[in-house]
């Protein structure tokens, strides 16, 4: 493979024909021959491209510019020297600030992606081709960071008559292996080889790529659009804290209760990283006053639940009222705490921080404060096993029986029952509850 810069091109604008100057320009290659042939690869910076297609627009807000070329913002990172963002552009490219670019232009002015680089290139091939008879191919390059690895390096953003990729799958090695992953990127390695010759601050903004011709296609071919990888396949699909809060509010706003599991099993995993959840809700003093108890098939599940349900029978039936049918209906509503493949109580040990006044009124505020802290580690719990995609269903039993539980578990009145969680993997979908307005909830 043989590369070379396209010397002499003068300064790019909006009056300027790219193919008709890389055509004037005299291509020197190594062997003293000139010009194009067919097969060759013309190369070139997208900026020029902008340039003459008259992308350049004044840059007076930065952040609205970039809001204007994309789609979706995916990471943003605050640095010393300001805020970076990484965003989709419109043409489905993921790169820093929408590629605008402010160097190698006026004062004042930055220079935009070209609006359909495809388009682009396919326009500039056609112009070559009639002016050279030869069979080539352009491709339109923009340079892009890279994930997880230092440097820059262009890939091709716009390709006309060009194989973008060379795939490998169900080829063999050279050892006999079927190869199932293997697909090459052969334009954006072609577009970083032509990068060396080309360079950033050379002024050479075309090369020409020799020896790659069984790429060259005779028709414009599929573009671009190959190389960039559908959401679904799509590992990395925000930033960490794009993601991250993301996945809050998706979880907050579609969490359900679920009643009806599967009998798939939930890990420790999925349970410790609920309870690590819970466990950054705020609290008083600094306190850490959460606890939680997980059941699974123990003894002790079915001795507290049998324990709750005797102390709910006699409750139900000291209203003198209910007859029953009417009990056993009551009682159906705690089946889930049995048939659940986990169930977690939580609660608030008041020994873990609570202040003790001299009055009942700020001793009952100061349990009330606490039990609000509890309140906001079940909410965290159950919006992280949302996240995860798990079901729950948190029930209110135990704190109508908080001593009965106490005595069961054999724990000191300290400990502060929250009702009880059950949890596993949902048996068909959850009714959709609609939109809740907020105005609804606000006092005036």
């Amino acid at each position: 493979m043989q590369i070379v810069a396209v010397p002499g091109l003068p300064r790019i604008d909006s009056s300027s024909n790219l193919a008709q100057l890389i055509f004037d320009s005299l291509i020197q290659w190594p062997d003293d021959t000139t010009g194009l042939t067919d097969g060759d690869i013309v190369v070139i910076t997208s900026k020029v491209v902008s340039k003459a297609e008259g992308n350049v627009v004044a840059s007076h807000n930065r952040d609205e510019l970039i809001d204007s070329q994309s789609v979706r913002t995916l990471a943003t990172k605050h640095h010393a020297r300001g805020t970076t963002r990484i965003v989709q552009t419109h043409h489905g490219l993921v790169l820093a600030a929408a590629g605008i670019d402010a160097s190698n232009v006026e004062a004042g002015f930055v220079v935009l992606l070209p609006q359909d680089p495809d388009a682009s290139a396919r326009r500039i091939r056609k112009e070559l081709h009639t002016l050279t008879g030869k069979h080539l191919a352009v491709i339109i390059t923009d340079t892009m960071g890279r994930a997880w690895r230092n440097g820059l390096t262009d890939n091709a953003i716009g390709i006309a008559g060009l194989l973008a990729l060379d795939d490998h799958t169900g080829k063999q090695d050279q050892f006999g292996r079927t190869l199932e992953m293997t697909v090459i990127a052969i334009a954006d390695e072609i577009a970083g080889a032509a990068d060396l010759v080309k360079g950033k601050s050379a002024g050479n903004p075309v090369a020409i790529v020799r020896g790659m011709s069984q790429y060259v296609t005779t028709d414009d071919g599929s573009g671009a659009a190959l190389l960039i990888r559908a959401q679904e396949e799509d590992l990395f699909w925000l930033g960490t804290a794009e993601a991250i809060q993301a996945g809050r509010r998706s979880a907050a706003s579609h969490r359900r209760t679920v009643r009806n599991f599967t009998e798939a099993p939930v890990g420790d995993e999925v349970i410790h990283e609920a309870i690590a959840a819970a466990s950054t809700a705020p609290a008083p003093h600094h306190s850490t006053p959460w606890r939680f108890l997980i059941l699974r098939d123990q003894p002790v599940r079915t001795a507290l639940l049998d324990a709750m349900r005797d102390k709910w029978i006699q409750d139900l039936r000291s209203h003198g009222n209910l007859d029953d049918e009417q009990i056993n209906k009551r009682l159906a509503r705690g089946d889930i705490l049995r048939s659940a493949p986990v169930v977690v109580i939580p609660f608030i040990d008041l020994d873990a921080g609570a202040h003790i006044y001299p009055d009942d009124a700020r001793n009952a505020a100061e349990r009330d404060m606490f039990m609000v802290a509890g309140g906001a580690a079940v909410e965290n719990m159950l919006v992280s096993l949302a996240s995860q995609e798990v079901g729950a269903a948190w029930i209110g039993s135990t704190l109508f029986s908080a001593d009965t539980v106490r005595a069961v578990l054999e724990i000191p009145s300290s400990m502060q029952p929250l009702g009880a969680i059950a949890i596993g993997y949902a048996a068909g979908s959850s009714k959709d509850r609609g939109t809740l307005e907020p105005q609804k909830f606000i006092i005036n």
